[in-house]
């Protein structure tokens, strides 16, 4: 992990810090920032989240779907997780969490939002950070990436009917135009871009110049992430200041929902007899976010001082820490996964 991912939890709330004096020093800077909007996409920001989420796509390999039929056990299981179970246990922990249990604590007229906020934070399986969180676990490099592929190829045409599907439930109204334009601005467009860019440099440059072109624009999305919550935390401050548990009471169903998420995976590849190098990532995936979608979609369709952005910027706060908890349980535990007798089984057909 470069410096920058291993300390994101910090340089967040650095970001909190600042982004809250800058929004309470300059509120008419902020308020210029927030009027500068066609069909309700934020330019500004709608620009530092291209340069967040492109140079992630950039990794993404699709001819790495040939790939899939190989490690169909730990696909299946990370699909199921990803697609049939994430985006719902969220929704039932947000509700049972944020519209319940600490309803009495949070400001009323953003319940729906922040609700919201966490159901779309569940529908974006992560990219970029699984290809660092498969190296700590040692997972299996072509199984990471042909998942990641997959995933990414799935969402462009299932993000939107879940988030629609599963906001509509919780009876919050549903901007169809604006969560089509946000697939199209903030996935589809970014997918093509990287693509194009992608093959062109390998085509003159090969892989090297591919992991060289990576090198030097990944500080160019982590600043572009940070200049965003700066943004976003200049508008919430006001809101945060007022209501200082909401931080923490949003974290609550987050980190529920990735433990849980990671270790049904993990059960299920152990259950089905997959290798290690390949549940390790299997369970990252299922458990991780592509919070930097989930943060643009969110500002998309609620506004950037909405609580569904401060939802989905609570998922940036918290990611790196609980990711790496993760990678050190099921490190930790291989000895105990690889015991498992469908495990055993499968490991002695295979020699």
């Amino acid at each position: 992990m470069s410096v920058f991912e291993r300390w994101l939890s910090l340089w967040v709330l650095l970001c909190i810090v600042v982004g809250i004096g800058l929004g309470w020093l300059f509120p008419d800077v902020f308020e210029l920032i927030a009027r500068a909007e066609i069909a309700r996409v934020n330019l500004p920001v709608a620009g530092l989240i291209w340069l967040m989420i492109t140079p992630m796509l950039l990794r993404v390999d699709f001819a790495a779907l040939g790939q899939v039929g190989r490690y169909w056990r730990g696909i299946g299981v990370t699909l199921f997780v990803n697609w049939a179970v994430k985006p719902f246990s969220m929704a039932l922990l947000a509700w049972l969490f944020i519209a319940g249990l600490f309803r009495p604590w949070l400001p009323g007229d953003q319940i729906d939002s922040y609700i919201a906020g966490l159901i779309i934070l569940a529908a974006a399986p992560c990219t970029a950070m699984v290809f660092v969180w498969s190296r700590l676990t040692n997972g299996e490099p072509n199984f990471t990436l042909s998942q990641v592929a997959l995933n990414d190829a799935i969402m462009i045409v299932a993000f939107a009917p879940i988030v629609g599907l599963l906001l509509g439930l919780a009876a919050i109204t549903v901007p169809w135009a604006t969560l089509l334009i946000s697939v199209g601005l903030y996935i589809i467009l970014p997918v093509i871009v990287a693509q194009v860019v992608r093959r062109m440099v390998l085509a003159r440059s090969g892989e090297a110049g591919l992991e060289r072109l990576l090198t030097r624009l990944g500080p160019v999305s982590i600043t572009a992430l940070l200049a965003t919550l700066i943004l976003l935390f200049g508008f919430q401050g006001e809101q945060i200041l007022a209501q200082p548990l909401v931080i923490g009471i949003l974290a609550i169903p987050i980190l529920i929902q990735v433990y849980f998420n990671a270790g049904l995976a993990y059960g299920l590849n152990r259950a089905t007899g997959e290798a290690h190098c390949v549940a390790g990532p299997s369970a990252l995936i299922g458990a991780s976010n592509f919070f930097e979608l989930a943060v643009a979609a969110a500002i998309s369709l609620f506004g950037i001082n909405s609580g569904a952005a401060l939802a989905t910027v609570v998922g940036v706060l918290i990611e790196v820490p609980v990711m790496l908890s993760v990678v050190w349980i099921v490190n930790r535990s291989k000895g105990w996964y690889d015991a498992g007798s469908a495990v055993r089984r499968n490991a002695q057909k295979e020699r």
